[in-house]
């Protein structure tokens, strides 16, 4: 009886440990959600010190992002740091729905559990106190009915003595009646404990302890069924989140998307649009002049009288020529304008004829402008090296034409925006005026007039500055139409000092009859009242140029 007592307490005690590594398992796990929400919010933080370090700081409009490449890579930050925000509501779920809840249950469990094993220690202990009764009864009852047996074998043996008193054999029947009876009491005692003993023991093994039984079963069932829960709203936490986690990816995708390399390229285009002329063409310069002058000079004729023609300024050119490796060395000097290049044409048999061409002017013109080659557009380039290591200008002269006429022109409209509100607000002011001036009860029509005033002041000073900004632009759009005109002309007139060059060998072989027939032509030709279109500037240039 009492080996079955003592494996039901194994028993008891394998259950409590049981329900005890199912509460350590239960925190276990609600340690794993703690950390899981620790490497979220950690995860989260990160994300948005990454989006943070690499957004741009904003500091005025003009560093605002403009390239596509830019802008995707922007809003994929901008979408990451939502992706970040997701990350913490994922935390924050796991932390109310699923953390919060294990460690409540935990200790509700904890509290349960201890009231069943209590109730369980409780039961064993009252059996074990109904067989310690009936175990005393039983041995008092065994010494009982032993010291009866005594009594009775004393009482026989007094009986049986014919020595014995008679007052003895009385005695030892008296004391044999008293142990009997006693004998008989222990019994029905230990026969009541026993029947209490094995009520109670039967409760306790068929109600008592499968009730406990059954409460820890149903206990270890809720834990089992609650892990479950918080295993279902771990991931719920997780899935309620991917349709904007989506949402985030594919605007990222979008973003990527959106990349135009054209675009960019065009951006770029616009932004490095400085509106500065390229150089001009290089004249071709011809130190063999001075070769095919001389032999012209010496093969034509080399008689005084033809020398002595030449004027003092030829002779004096050429003993400069002759005297350049003692001194100075000359610079080099343009061909002569000669007359077939001027005013003859050829015709079909071979034949010249004199006729007038626009060619002289042209050709003077050059000699003005490009008497010594330059390259215009360094100037520029050098000046606006220089003025980008400056502050900038009201007027942007700073920056080249083209990105000066786009500043100008969005300062404009950013004023006329400007004017267009200040407009509108003198407009309201004029309405409100003369809605006091019908109604005097509603307000005082003076008391608006420092603000009129104050808007009219506004309204003549954005005038002025869009003026101002107007004059500019004009300048600007004046001087790139200008460039453009010069170049033309330039273009013209390096196609006619070509022209001039290439007739340049065949003008020396000519006769000297027509060499002076054409320059008389010319020097009638270069009269200010045959060209009145030319200015006489250039004609005296020309008539100084060449003697004429």
């Amino acid at each position: 009886m009492r080996t079955t007592s003592v494996e039901f307490q194994d028993q008891f005690d394998s259950l409590d440990k049981h329900t005890q590594w199912g509460i350590d398992f239960l925190e276990r796990y609600a340690k794993f959600v703690k950390e899981r929400i620790e490497i979220e919010q950690n995860y989260a933080k990160q994300l948005r010190n990454l989006v943070k370090k690499y957004c741009p700081k904003r500091s005025s409009k003009d560093e605002e992002p403009r390239f596509t490449s830019c802008i995707a890579f922007f809003n994929i930050l901008n979408e990451l740091n939502d992706y970040a925000g997701q990350r913490e509501v994922v935390a924050e779920e796991m932390a109310h729905r699923v953390y919060g809840e294990l460690m409540r249950y935990a200790h509700d469990l904890k509290t349960e559990r201890k009231m069943h094993l209590q109730e369980g220690r409780k039961a064993q202990q009252y059996l074990d106190m109904c067989w310690k009764q009936m175990d005393n009864s039983k041995k008092k009852f065994e010494r009982e009915c032993k010291e009866a047996e005594k009594a009775q074998q004393s009482y026989e043996r007094l009986d049986n003595d014919t020595n014995a008193t008679k007052a003895d054999v009385e005695k030892a029947k008296q004391q044999l009646n008293l142990r009997t009876h006693m004998a008989d009491e222990n019994k029905n005692e230990y026969a009541a404990q026993l029947q209490n003993f094995n009520g109670e023991q039967h409760k306790h093994f068929y109600v008592v302890i499968p009730q406990i039984y059954k409460q820890l079963q149903e206990m270890d069932e809720r834990r089992t069924i609650k892990l479950s829960e918080c295993y279902r709203g771990f991931a719920d936490s997780e899935r309620k989140v991917i349709p904007i986690i989506s949402k985030c990816l594919e605007g990222m995708i979008l973003a990527a998307k959106s990349v135009d390399e054209r675009r960019d390229s065009q951006m770029v285009v616009d932004s490095f649009k400085s509106g500065f002329e390229p150089p001009g063409d290089f004249p071709f310069e011809d130190y063999s002049q001075h070769i095919y002058r001389t032999i012209s000079d010496g093969t034509i004729s080399a008689s005084k009288q033809e020398s002595g023609k030449m004027d003092a300024k030829t002779t004096v050119g050429k003993a400069k020529g002759k005297l350049w490796l003692f001194g100075k060395k000359p610079k080099p000097q343009s061909p002569p304008l000669t007359p077939t290049s001027l005013f003859t044409s050829s015709t079909p048999n071979g034949s010249q004829f004199l006729t007038f061409s626009i060619e002289p002017v042209h050709y003077c013109m050059n000699e003005i402008k490009t008497g010594k080659p330059r390259i215009p557009s360094f100037r520029s380039l050098k000046r606006g090296w220089s003025v980008k290591m400056g502050p900038a200008l009201e007027d942007f002269s700073h920056l080249p034409p083209e990105q000066r006429r786009k500043k100008l022109q969005q300062r404009i409209d950013e004023l006329n925006r400007e004017l267009q509100k200040e407009s509108d607000q003198k407009e309201a002011l004029n309405k409100m005026k003369d809605v006091y001036e019908k109604n005097p009860q509603m307000g005082d029509p003076g008391s608006l007039q420092p603000k009129l005033a104050e808007t009219m002041n506004n309204i003549d000073r954005l005038r002025m500055e869009i003026h101002k900004n107007e004059a500019w632009l004009s300048e600007v759009e004046g001087k790139t139409g200008g460039r453009g005109d010069r170049r033309h002309s330039s273009d013209i007139n390096h196609l006619v000092t070509q022209g001039r060059e290439r007739l340049s060998c065949s003008q020396k072989q000519g006769s000297e009859q027509k060499i002076h027939g054409a320059t008389v032509c010319r020097h009638r030709l270069l009269r200010p009242g045959k060209i009145p279109r030319f200015r006489w500037s250039w004609v005296a240039y020309a008539k100084e140029k060449f003697n004429c």
